[in-house]
């Protein structure tokens, strides 16, 4: 069983600051779970970590490609399992921090990612998802009791991703999800989550954007337009493609910093509701101090010793 230690949360709630800090006290190396941190060039507007801020402590998976390739999820689980490997090899703790919970779950859950169709795509996945909204995760827990109850028996009713992932292997393969031979049959996550007040959350967003700016946003951005623009892969990421309506000529700079900072806090909102809705953690504020980084240590301790 390979542990892995996971750091996740919104934008700007101090996930970089945790895991290096975890890392040092737990002998780990950090993987990076951010989707847009793997391109290289694009450091002000994803945050990055610096050389600096990494204390020495081996980072993976960032820089690992030009932004004129796509980065596929397909990619980050092999990716992330290379890592995890090479990693525990040295003897270490493998620490994923990032806020892309697509990518985290594709990783935790051993989800089949071939072909060409991306897991919410799936037919049948649909069908499933409406059905839970008809009857409820009791129901559909009920359902995987009976089919397959091993999983079941491992699944708890509030996770719904995961009993419909049960459910949607057993559909298409005829086969229980129990008897797969899934990543998630090796990979045991341990989840920290960090939170914090809401509007003082959208704050530190803000100024956080803020400094980008400072630090040379527009241009790191004006780079990436040249580069390709809209048709670029990484174009999508939040703080570029709101700075192209700016250099088309179509918004003031002021309007598009606004509009960098907005998409942002949107973007923490969803990250809240994913991580509270998608996987079972614990939540901890550090922002507030109402939790302390040695208190997440001594949690994460006692779960590497079961």
């Amino acid at each position: 069983m390979h542990k892995v230690l996971a750091i996740v949360g919104p934008t700007a709630v101090g996930k970089t600051k945790l895991s290096i800090e975890l890392a040092k006290q737990m002998n780990g190396e950090i993987i990076s779970g951010d989707s847009m941190q793997v391109y290289r060039g694009l450091d002000i507007g994803t945050a990055k970590v610096t050389t600096e801020e990494m204390h020495g402590i081996p980072h993976h998976l960032i820089n690992i490609c030009d932004v004129t390739e796509r980065y596929t999820v397909a990619r980050f689980v092999k990716d992330a399992i290379a890592a995890i490997n090479q990693i525990e090899a040295a003897g270490k703790v493998p620490i994923i921090a990032g806020g892309t919970g697509f990518y985290l779950q594709a990783l935790e859950q051993g989800l089949n990612l071939g072909g060409n169709q991306e897991m919410d795509e799936s037919p049948i996945r649909q069908e499933l998802l409406t059905k839970a909204t008809e009857i409820g995760n009791e129901a559909m827990h009920d359902w995987l009791t009976e089919v397959d109850p091993h999983a079941a028996a491992k699944i708890p009713a509030t996770n719904q991703r995961r009993v419909i992932r049960a459910l949607e292997v057993y559909l298409q393969t005829g086969n229980r999800f129990s008897e797969q031979v899934n990543n998630d049959s090796d990979l045991d996550f341990k989840y920290i989550t960090l939170t914090t007040d809401r509007n003082l959350l959208y704050d530190r967003i803000n100024q956080r954007v803020d400094v980008m700016v400072t630090k040379g946003l527009f241009k790191e951005a004006r780079w990436l337009f040249d580069q390709g623009g809209r048709k670029l892969p990484a174009s999508q990421g939040i703080g570029y493609h709101e700075l192209f309506d700016y250099f088309e000529n179509q918004i003031t700079k002021d309007e598009a910093i606004d509009k960098v900072k907005q998409d942002s806090r949107h973007y923490a909102k969803r990250q809240l509701t994913w991580f509270r809705n998608k996987v079972d953690s614990n939540w901890y504020d550090l922002v507030q101090q109402k939790n302390s980084v040695s208190e997440i240590v001594e949690d994460a301790s006692k779960w590497l010793q079961e």
